[in-house]
């Protein structure tokens, strides 16, 4: 664990001058690590809580809350329960606070970049079982985290003047027409419009999209769609 932590210069991660602190981060995640009481997991809390990876005073999430996230996770299965605890209040507070302007977005393997609410979510996702096992707390922040859904195309068929786009579904997709981007080959395009034409089943990820005015052609196999007014919904 102190390997990873140290591994990331998280004085080179972007954040707001005067509000993103990068030294306070690697102390306050070693101190987590390694907290086995209430008074240490509240050292680090606060170390992490005040500038590390969220302001907590004024609701600001920065973006090395996204390279913090799966640290945290880690310290909440394998910590002390104060730790734990302090951790998954962190990643609550990381997916319900808001960014400040022009660090909004994360980049991702493929050279597009996301919303840093997705990209935390996208986190909590992989550790479902572990958050599920928990109890309450874990499946109050997977029900926060499915608002932030995410669409993989697997193929699609006309049906004038849309297209109807099968694929699989994480998350939870709203009711009515949505906006969102479609990521493919590091660009990211708007489209509007979207409706669930039907849900994944119990067992299955699998679903389709009805995207209005456009082509087959330009929603290839394996772009993917995420919404663009998630955070406004969710919270």
């Amino acid at each position: 664990m102190l390997e990873q932590i140290e591994a990331v210069d998280w004085g080179t991660v972007p954040g707001p001058p005067g509000w993103y602190e990068p030294e306070r981060v690697a102390p306050g995640l070693r101190v987590l690590s390694g907290a086995s009481n209430l008074v240490r997991a509240a050292e680090a809390g606060s170390l992490l809580g005040c500038g590390g990876i969220v302001h907590d005073h004024s609701g600001t999430v920065f973006p090395a809350a996204v390279l913090a996230a799966p640290l945290l996770l880690e310290i909440a299965r394998r910590g002390h329960p104060a730790a734990r605890d302090t951790a998954l209040a962190l990643l609550d507070e990381a997916l319900c606070f808001r960014p400040h302007a022009g660090y909004e977005r994360v980049a991702t393997p493929d050279g597009t970049t996301v919303p840093l609410c997705c990209a935390l979510a996208h986190h909590l996702r992989a550790h479902t079982d572990f958050l599920t096992g928990l109890g309450g707390t874990g499946r109050s922040l997977l029900a926060d985290a499915a608002a932030h859904w995410r669409f993989e195309i697997h193929e699609c068929a006309a049906d004038d003047p849309d297209t109807v786009a099968f694929g699989t579904l994480t998350g939870r997709f709203p009711e009515g027409a949505r906006s969102a981007e479609l990521h493919h080959g590091g660009d990211v395009t708007a489209l509007n419009g979207l409706t669930l034409e039907y849900a994944p089943e119990a067992d299955s990820p699998g679903a389709c999209l009805r995207i209005p005015a456009r082509r087959p052609s330009e929603l290839p196999p394996g772009a993917v769609l995420r919404p663009t007014d998630c955070r406004d919904r969710a919270h």
